[in-house]
């Protein structure tokens, strides 16, 4: 049943899984199944603010700008001060070519978070497309005469405009009516290889045989050559409004070159350059060009370091960016020590212009190269200094995590314990069930480090149900393994201390009769000679009763055999009177009975 749903399904995965695979493909720039995998990421969560944001880049890297501003919109429905959010909105607008609007949320977000460079950069782009636009407010000059014949000659101007968009009717003329004159110059750098093909369409309009000709569909060569030259027109106005954002390869080669002979460069320019060069750096990071990244940083860096505090008004700050940038790359090509010191530079220049924000950032990393060397107490230290500087439930929740497990490591059980258990508290306030899975599976650790079975038991539980609601199956069979192990443990635990109870109750008996031990030998001494004793009187008593016995027996086989004569003396008597008897009887009347037969 659940197959034939098709996209209304629970897609097979998880949420950081679609994210982190949408993401890497996104960066390859993969967009159509970057944004495949944040759809299935939104069936999980459908209000993530994060991953709107991503599925909106994607949208406007395929030109879907109205479902781009669709989720960039939807990302700020709960949290209007989200800068994620508010960057991508005006992206969009920008992209749209709604300037106005697109300045007014590059302006929101540089007043929440203005130590964030894309945001100076967007206020300036919108301003420079805003001005490419109309044109400078120094170069407008307007002449009050009689009427504001100005005002018409602007209507008279977007009519044509619109005429040049539309198609054509068989009643409007072919001839194309006289515009203002445009720099070829310009127009060429701004079209490229098109400007070629806008040549050729003008020339064509000179052929007024041709002009006059049509297709085999019934469709006016003119139509289709004016329609051609109406398309590179408005092309070149979009364009030129976003001039000199999105310039051509060849034209920003030369601005470079022209940087370097010219030490009075733009604003604007500087501004570009450096917020173009910090994404490369940050792209050939994460996608797995740590080499890359590292001589690109240092080549900026370089650049940087000779340009003056005019030029760039932020230089110190964007130096320690730098620095940390390339820290970052040397730990993942695991130059430790080399990452380590560019930290260090980065937390030095923090310090020096008093940049909270990139002080966090530095302490940040400097725990984590102290955590890979496996020096857990010095990145104790540098994390414990950046806990007042978390601005956010979640960043205090990974800190304390982290501190947690490098005490952990430290076999430290009982600060271990405290600051797992922040940890978890943090994640709670949050309401984040990863980092809640996270902090419970640390603190079952050291419960069982502490042999706290019990404990360790009912947290890898609740661990178990948050890897359950997060769809994490190797999260799920890793607990269930540590449940059995605890649950082995938790027994065997109580099977020893069963016995070490019997022992000390033994124990205890021992000691408890051990002062009465001679008492008992001298008892037991005299016990045994009164016994032995009684055993010879009541030998001695068994003799004298045989003797007895034997006497006794004597006297009674002489009084047996007296007996016994006296019997036979008595039966042969009474044998004698029978006889007698007899004959008296057989001698008599025959008729009468006699006694023996009775």
């Amino acid at each position: 049943m659940a197959a034939g749903l098709g996209g209304d399904s629970v897609p097979a995965g998880t949420f950081p899984g679609f994210m982190t695979e949408g993401t890497l493909l996104y960066r390859r720039g993969e967009y159509g199944k970057a944004l495949a995998c944040f759809d299935n990421a939104l069936k999980l969560r459908a209000e993530d603010k994060h991953c709107l944001v991503a599925r909106s880049k994607c949208y406007l890297r395929l030109g879907d700008t109205e479902n781009s501003l669709k989720d960039a919109e939807a990302s700020l429905q709960n949290d209007k001060t989200f800068p994620k959010g508010l960057y991508q909105k005006a992206e969009t607008l920008y992209t749209m070519g709604d300037f106005e609007f697109a300045l007014v949320f590059y302006h929101r977000g540089y007043r929440l978070r203005p130590e964030l460079q894309k945001f100076r950069l967007g206020i300036q782009k919108s301003q420079e497309a805003i001005v490419n636009c109309i044109g400078s407010p120094s170069s407008v000059k307007l002449e009050n005469k009689e009427d504001l014949c100005f005002i018409s000659r602007q209507a008279e101007g977007k009519k044509a405009n619109q005429k040049l968009q539309i198609k054509l009717t068989k009643d409007q003329k072919w001839t194309k009516k006289q515009e203002p004159q445009r720099n070829p110059k310009v127009e060429r750098q701004l079209l490229g290889e098109l400007y070629a093909d806008k040549a050729y369409l003008e020339k064509l309009l000179k052929d007024e045989d041709l002009m006059k000709s049509s297709t085999k569909q019934g469709i006016k060569v003119a139509d289709m050559v004016l329609s051609g030259i109406a398309y590179l027109d408005t092309r070149t106005e979009f364009w030129q409004q976003q001039k000199p954002i999105y310039a051509r390869v060849r034209e920003r080669k030369l601005r470079q070159q022209r940087w370097i002979r010219d030490k009075k460069r733009k604003p604007a320019e500087v501004a570009r350059y450096i917020v173009k060069s910090m994404e490369d750096i940050d792209m050939l990071l994460t996608s797995g060009s740590p080499e890359e990244s590292c001589k690109k940083a240092e080549h900026v860096l370089k650049t940087i370091q000779g340009w003056s505090d005019d030029e760039v008004p932020n230089k110190n700050e964007l130096i320690g960016n730098l620095h940390s940038c390339i820290g970052n790359a040397q730990l993942e090509m695991g130059q430790m020590e080399a990452a380590l010191q560019s930290h260090k530079m980065d937390l030095e220049f923090a310090r020096q212009n008093n940049l909270p924000d990139a002080i966090s950032r530095a302490l940040d990393n400097i725990g984590r190269v102290y955590a890979r060397i496996g020096k857990f107490m010095e990145a104790i230290d540098t994390w414990e200094e950046k806990i007042p500087m978390a601005k956010s439930s979640l960043e205090k929740t990974w800190l304390f995590h982290e501190i947690g497990r490098c005490y952990l490591e430290l076999d430290k059980a009982e600060a271990a314990r405290n600051y797992g258990e922040k940890s978890l508290q943090s994640a709670d306030e949050e309401g984040d069930v990863e980092w809640q899975l996270h902090a419970s599976v640390l603190v079952a650790q050291v419960q069982v480090k502490l042999k706290d079975y019990r404990s360790a038991i009912m947290n890898f539980e609740k661990a178990l149900e948050k890897a359950k609601l997060v769809h994490d199956d190797a999260a799920q069979k890793a607990i269930i393994i540590a449940l059995d192990d605890v649950s082995r443990s938790f027994i065997e635990d109580l099977k020893e201390r069963g016995r070490e109870m019997t022992d000390h109750s033994l124990i205890d008996y021992d000691f408890s009769n051990e002062n009465t031990d001679d008492d008992n030998f001298e008892k037991d001494r005299e016990g045994k000679e009164s016994e032995q004793g009684t055993e010879n009187q009541e030998d001695e008593k068994e003799n004298e009763d045989a003797k007895n016995d034997k006497e006794q027996g004597g006297d009674k086989e002489h009084e047996s055999k007296e007996e016994e004569s006296k019997r036979d003396d008595e039966e042969s008597k009474r044998d004698g009177n029978e006889s007698k008897k007899d004959k008296e009887e057989i001698g008599g009347d025959e008729k009468q009975p006699t006694l023996a037969l009775e």
